[in-house]
C-alpha cells in the first residue's frame, strides 16, 4: 500500500534532516581536525588534485598514470589515517557518516528499492497518526484471551455462547486482516460494554499498521468534532485530518452511540459511511447500542448501508475490565 503524498513527503523531510545533520557534523569535524592538524587540510587539497588528474589520465587511456595516482592517493589517505590517529581521533573522523549506511540516508537502495529503515519509518509514522500509538503497543490477538467469556451464558437472537460468539468473532477479525490487502469489507461490532471490542479493533489496527497500512482511529466524540471543526471554521488541520478520514486504508469509529446524536451527526455519519464504500475504503464501526437502538438513533437509511455493506458481528459476557479488577486477569 503505498503512503499518501503528505505521508511520504514527512519521511523525505525526515531523511533530509538527516542529511544536513550529519554534513553539519562533518563540518564541524574537518573545522576541528584542520586546527589541530595543518597538514591535514594540505593532504585533503593534494588528495582533490590527484583525482582530478586521475580523472584525465582515464579518459585519455593511460593506464600507467592511472596507477601512479592511484598510488599517490592512497599514501595520502594513509598519512592522513595516521595522522588522525596519532592525536587521538577515529580513521574515519573525516568522513560523512549516516544512520542507516545501507542508504546513506535516502531511504532507497541502488535509487530504487526501499531500505529496510524507509519501512521501519513508515510504520513509525502510521503509528504516530493513528490516534492510538500506545495503546496498540500492549493490544494484539495474541493478547486477547477466551477465559473472559463463559462457556454457558447466551444472548437472544443467536444459538451461540458467550465463548463461541467471541471465538467467532476473534476468528472474523484475523480473517479480515489476513484478506485485507485483496479484498473490501467492513466490520460492525455491537453488544455490551467491556466485552472485547475495542479491544479487538486495536488488535486489527496493530497488524495492519505493522503491514504499513494506513490506519486512523476516532471515538464518535472526536470524530464528530472534527466534522463540525472542518463545516464551521477554515482551520488547515481540520481540512487535513478532515481529507484523511476518507483516504485512510482502514478507519476505526469506537463507541459510536455515546456522542450527542443530533440531525448534523446523524447526516454526517452517513456521509461518512457512504463515501468510504464509495472509495471501497474500510471501516471498523464499534458500538454498544442493540441493532433496533442503532437503526433508531441513526436512521434506516444509515442502518441499511452498514446492514448490506458490514459484517456484523456480535460480542456479549461480563465486563471484562470489572473481571480483570476482581480477579487479577492480564488478557483482555
Amino acid at each position: 500500500m503505498a503512503l499518501t503524498n503528505p505521508q511520504y513527503d514527512a519521511i523525505m523531510r525526515m531523511y533530509n534532516e538527516r542529511q544536513l545533520r550529519h554534513q553539519r557534523e562533518q563540518q564541524e569535524h574537518i573545522r576541528i581536525a584542520y586546527e589541530k592538524i595543518p597538514r591535514l587540510a594540505e593532504i585533503d587539497a593534494e588528495i582533490a588534485s590527484l583525482s582530478v588528474r586521475k580523472a584525465k589520465a582515464m579518459l585519455n587511456g593511460d593506464a600507467s598514470m592511472d596507477l601512479d595516482l592511484n598510488a599517490a592517493i592512497r599514501d595520502r589517505s594513509q598519512e592522513r589515517a595516521a595522522l588522525l590517529s596519532m592525536h587521538g581521533y577515529p580513521a574515519d573522523y573525516l568522513e560523512l557518516t549516516y544512520d542507516c549506511p545501507l542508504c546513506r540516508d535516502t531511504g532507497y537502495i541502488n535509487g530504487t528499492q526501499k531500505c529496510a529503515c524507509f519501512k521501519k519509518a513508515a510504520v513509525d509514522l502510521l503509528y504516530r497518526q493513528s490516534n492510538v500509538e500506545e495503546l496498540l503497543k500492549a493490544e494484539n490477538f495474541s493478547q486477547f484471551s477466551l477465559d473472559y467469556y463463559s462457556d454457558s451464558l447466551t444472548s437472544t437472537g443467536t444459538p451461540l455462547t458467550s465463548r463461541e460468539a467471541a471465538a467467532a468473532a476473534l476468528e472474523k477479525s484475523q480473517a479480515f486482516v489476513r484478506n485485507f490487502g485483496s479484498s473490501f469489507e467492513n466490520l460492525f461490532f455491537y453488544g455490551d460494554t467491556g466485552v472485547g471490542k475495542t479491544f479487538l479493533s486495536h488488535c486489527i489496527a496493530r497488524e495492519l499498521i505493522e503491514q504499513s497500512f494506513c490506519v486512523i482511529y476516532f471515538t464518535a466524540f472526536d470524530l464528530f468534532d472534527l466534522f463540525a471543526r472542518y463545516t464551521f471554521s477554515s482551520s488547515e488541520e481540520a481540512k487535513d485530518a478532515h481529507a484523511n478520514i476518507f483516504d485512510c486504508d482502514l478507519l476505526i469509529i469506537d463507541d459510536l452511540g455515546t456522542e450527542l446524536t443530533n440531525s448534523f451527526v446523524s447526516s454526517q455519519l452517513f456521509l461518512c459511511i457512504n463515501e468510504r464504500i464509495l472509495r471501497k475504503k474500510s471501516t471498523i464501526i464499534s458500538t454498544n447500542l442493540p441493532l433496533d437502538r442503532f437503526m433508531e438513533t441513526y436512521s434506516e437509511r444509515t442502518f441499511s448501508r452498514i446492514s448490506s455493506n458490514y459484517t456484523i458481528i456480535k460480542l456479549f459476557g461480563n465486563d471484562i475490565r470489572i473481571q480483570k479488577k476482581l480477579l487479577g486477569g492480564t488478557k483482555a
